[in-house]
């Protein structure tokens, strides 16, 4: 399994359009064989954040994912992206 997960920042103004502008890219990604989870999403503490979480049973599955995904181009400059691959090892519950 990976996951990659992690932010990016953008202009606080900019956020929302952004985030919505992903909207379809999320829902196609979540019906992509091999997708466990997807989500773009605001910060709910700091305005000019936002958060990438996937989740995904194979690295095979991602570059299908990404060969057909389409982001869109929201023209939004991303100011740092701090996102990273995660390969995983074993899973459990939490609590």
């Amino acid at each position: 399994m990976w996951i990659i997960a992690g932010s990016v920042t953008i202009e606080a103004a900019r956020r929302e359009a952004y985030v919505t502008a992903h909207q379809d890219l999320v829902r196609r990604g979540r019906e992509a064989d091999g997708c466990l989870d997807l989500a773009i999403s605001e910060d709910p503490l700091d305005p000019n954040r936002i958060n990438v979480y996937e989740r995904w049973e194979s690295w095979d599955a991602i570059e299908a994912w990404r060969a057909v995904a389409n982001a869109p181009d929201t023209g939004t400059a991303v100011d740092g992206s701090r996102i990273k691959a995660y390969e995983v090892g074993s899973e459990r519950e939490p609590f």
